[in-house]
């Protein structure tokens, strides 16, 4: 369903398990990043009206979701802080060409694939976290995450003919697949 090419492995939710601190300051940040993308692109294409509605819905989600976070943080007394980012998501967004309507195409998909990979963390962390407050918080975020892909997805696929977004896709997959395995050395929800 998430067109991802590898899952994670299990053996990644216990490598964040402990740093689980540091991992909710970074959700907090990706939520926070999501939003403004979703926001950047309604500036960024106002002649594509058939974006506006569903991404404009979308920046709301994000911030909710934002704001979710940090009242977690809050509540567990975790300071709310700059983190050095993960490359993964430099990492991706530079492989978006730069020429239109190739670079349209390539900002959803590359959005969609940020999404299927939250999605598939977020549903790792709702199995195998031990907290039960973290887990049911994961869980209750997976709809949501799962949808924000499909938004993405439907938005591409208005945007150029199937064949051409399978065939990018797949290509953006692979790439998102390498980039995962050269893991950043600090812990963070795309690492």
């Amino acid at each position: 369903m998430l067109n991802l090419v590898d899952k994670t492995d299990p053996a990644w939710v216990h490598r964040v398990a402990p740093h689980m601190d540091e991992v909710l300051v970074d959700h907090a940040h990706c939520e926070k990043k999501a939003a403004g993308a979703a926001v950047k692109l309604l500036f960024s294409y106002p002649h594509h009206r058939f974006i506006q509605g569903p991404l404009a819905q979308l920046a709301r989600e994000e911030l909710t979701h934002f704001e979710q976070i940090l009242a977690l943080l809050d509540q567990r007394g975790i300071p709310y802080r700059s983190l050095p980012p993960s490359p993964y998501g430099g990492k991706l967004h530079a492989l978006v060409r730069r020429d239109e309507p190739e670079r349209a195409l390539d900002v959803m998909l590359v959005s969609a694939v940020i999404e299927a990979r939250s999605c598939e963390r977020m549903r790792a962390l709702s199995l195998y976290l031990a907290d039960e407050q973290l887990a049911d918080l994961y869980g209750n975020l997976l709809a949501e995450e799962a949808r924000h892909y499909g938004v993405y997805l439907d938005l591409a696929r208005q945007l150029a003919d199937p064949e051409t977004v399978r065939a990018r896709l797949t290509e953006l997959t692979q790439a998102e697949s390498q980039i995962l395995r050269a893991r950043a050395p600090f812990p963070r929800l795309h690492t």
